[in-house]
């Protein structure tokens, strides 16, 4: 395992446990906020909106994890029926393609955040909105890493036999 494997192994575990902490705060909250509103007659002015923020980043986390596990959005039509090397060019330029959206995204996402900042908008607890809105530029950050890391083992494993991606041979 190579240099940047090890650190997209690091930053894996880091999102599942940003998952795992981000999914039980939203429970609890939510509870909170039905047990609140139901036997109280109030509630949290905040909690909603928290959760809709949370809604976001446990999405956007999650999309992360699906790139890194293979999981993503993916129509293949075509590869089933090519031959090994025709796979992996497939698969390599479905990697390349989407890196530069990725980019793409990254890069629009940053102008969006930068916008933010001109507009000094609040969210909840008086936080600035561009705050939760950071997870746009890092996720679509951590999918172009993931994409190009495997756009470069696509490359440079061309040559080799991929036993994940060779057809059963039919009896």
């Amino acid at each position: 395992m190579n240099q940047w494997e090890r650190v997209d192994e690091t930053i894996e575990r880091v999102e599942q446990t940003l998952l795992v902490a981000f999914l039980g705060f939203m429970i609890l909250i939510a509870f909170l906020q039905i047990v609140l509103r139901n036997f109280f007659s109030t509630g949290l002015d905040w909690g909603d909106s928290l959760l809709r923020n949370l809604v976001l980043w446990v999405g956007f986390v999650g999309a992360t994890l699906a790139t890194k596990e293979g999981r993503h959005i993916n129509i293949d039509i075509v590869s089933r029926w090519l031959p090994s090397l025709g796979k992996h060019i497939v698969t390599l330029i479905t990697h390349f393609f989407s890196f530069f959206v990725c980019c793409a995204l990254t890069y629009a996402a940053l102008k969006f955040i930068k916008n933010e900042v001109e507009m000094e908008n609040r969210t909840f607890l008086n936080i600035p909105t561009w705050v939760p809105e950071m997870i746009l530029p890092i996720t679509f950050g951590l999918m172009t890493f993931r994409f190009g890391l495997r756009s470069f083992k696509t490359l440079f494993g061309m040559g080799k036999a991929d036993p994940l991606h060779n057809r059963e041979k039919e009896t």
